[in-house]
């Protein structure tokens, strides 16, 4: 069966393609990029995952659109609704571009974090999949996190620290500076 693997990333791709191969999955991979902010983030994101599936002889689709205005457009006084909203925009995109390709079905790396919202990312699949009309392929891929992990350093891979939107870039720079200001500030 042809699959369509949203992949945010080559770290969280590494695991969950190697498992669809073995399951006998046709799989092809699809690079969404509109939601990794800076845009120096998103190229080096392109270029490790463009370059990992060179190097495992993955297919892959690399969606040159950059359209980061839409999701800060949804996201703007809804921030607490953010990641729902930006899990909708990549797996529409993803399910309307498996089935505009004749796949069977699709899925993504998502899946594979333990820093993403599992259940979330679940539901909204299932629902773009009843609207869409196409399969929606579910497994708990975080199964493989550290193994995954480990094959990323062994091949030097760019790892990102953040999942790619401005707000997850600030929650994980500003509290680091913020609790290292905090902890040289003297006591009182």
């Amino acid at each position: 069966m042809k699959l369509l693997l949203h992949a945010c990333c080559a770290p969280c791709s590494i695991y969950p393609v190697r498992s669809l191969r073995e399951q006998g999955f046709d799989v092809m991979g699809y690079f969404y990029r509109s939601n990794i902010h800076p845009y120096t983030e998103c190229l080096k994101r392109q270029q490790t995952i463009a370059e990992y599936a060179a190097k495992i002889g993955l297919k892959l689709i690399i969606d040159e659109a950059y359209n980061l205005e839409i999701f800060l457009r949804n996201a703007a006084f809804r921030e607490g609704e953010r990641c729902r909203l930006c899990y909708y925009e990549r797996l529409r995109t993803t399910a309307v571009k498996a089935r505009r390709g004749k796949f069977d079905l699709f899925s993504t790396t998502l899946l594979y974090s333990k820093f993403q919202k599992h259940d979330t990312i679940r539901a909204v699949a299932e629902a773009v999949a009843a609207e869409v009309g196409i399969a929606f392929h579910y497994q708990d891929f975080r199964t493989g996190w550290n193994e995954g992990i480990a094959v990323s350093r062994q091949l030097g891979m760019y790892r990102q620290q953040y999942c790619g939107c401005i707000y997850s870039e600030k929650e994980r720079y500003f509290m680091r500076t913020s609790n290292r200001q905090d902890s040289e500030s003297p006591s009182e």
